[in-house]
């Protein structure tokens, strides 16, 4: 494994170094973060180092990852270019096109392996959802590479680079779409006469059984559903409500507006700014 710079460990950046720690050395590691008492924190906490200035992380490293704001991303990529020449970069910037990455490394973007990854929160647990994509200098050693060093994070599946902003408003946004589904299903059941602390339990719990029972069984969920679902039972009454309140139309429109989120964003980063 090759020694691994972390340009960013926020939220989502120090969750991928944490899984990072889990497989390679937490020495080969270092990190840089816009507040540097955060950096050190973590880098304390896992045992990898921590840079005051972005370029000295990179110059140390073989394999960037680019963990910044796409917003931020284009300034941060142009910024560090001749840095960067040679080396593998992986972003996670959502909307963010390999294209418009080597656009703001000018000239080392010739040199330069380029890959996208999207993970989600749950990394921080191990049980994420990764996607990977790269363009045509992207080899099988690159790829394998990413995919050995984030092995604990979770999931991680190979995808055209085309799918990533639908990846992303799915796995990447869904998180919250499914917390907003436990919050309401723990409120009902306080409503029903739950104390609050065991309806989430349950409501949670039950999530991770049916999300379980969708990955192993390898059935559609509409046949899980009806294998629920009792002739003139409660499970039907409640699907019923839910569908007279739009609940899949509700899901499908949630999942479109973070798609077109996705590709605004990516087009309002086209080029990094003067």
């Amino acid at each position: 494994m090759k020694k691994t710079a972390f340009i960013g460990s926020g939220t989502m950046g120090g969750a991928l170094i944490q899984a990072a720690c889990q497989v390679l050395s937490p020495q080969d590691i270092i990190i840089t973060n816009r507040s540097r008492a955060k950096a050190d924190a973590l880098a304390a906490a896992l045992g990898c180092t921590a840079e005051a200035d972005n370029r000295s992380a990179v110059l140390q490293a073989e394999c960037c990852f680019l963990c910044v704001k796409p917003q931020v991303l284009p300034q941060v990529a142009a910024e560090l270019a001749d840095s960067l020449r040679g080396k593998l970069v992986v972003s996670i910037a959502a909307g963010v096109t390999i294209q418009t990455i080597r656009q703001c490394l000018g000239g080392a973007a010739q040199e330069t392996v380029i890959l996208r990854l999207m993970p989600n929160t749950p990394v921080l647990l191990g049980k994420g959802m990764l996607a990977l994509s790269g363009d045509g200098m992207a080899e099988e050693t690159h790829f394998a590479l990413v995919e050995e060093l984030l092995q604990k994070a979770g999931r991680i599946e190979r995808i055209t680079e085309g799918q990533m902003d639908a990846f992303s408003a799915v796995a990447g946004c869904g998180p919250a779409f499914a917390y907003q589904l436990i919050e309401a299903l723990a409120d009902g059941g306080v409503m029903a006469g739950l104390p609050r602390g065991q309806a989430q339990s349950y409501a949670a719990q039950m999530m991770l059984g049916a999300a379980t029972m969708v990955l192993e069984t390898g059935k559609h969920p509409g046949q899980l559903k009806d294998e629920v679902c009792s002739p003139g039972g409660s499970t039907i009454a409640g699907v019923a409500a839910l569908e007279e309140r739009g609940f899949r139309a509700a899901g499908i429109s949630a999942v479109m507006a973070a798609y077109q989120k996705n590709i605004a964003l990516g087009a309002c980063t086209a080029s990094p700014k003067s």
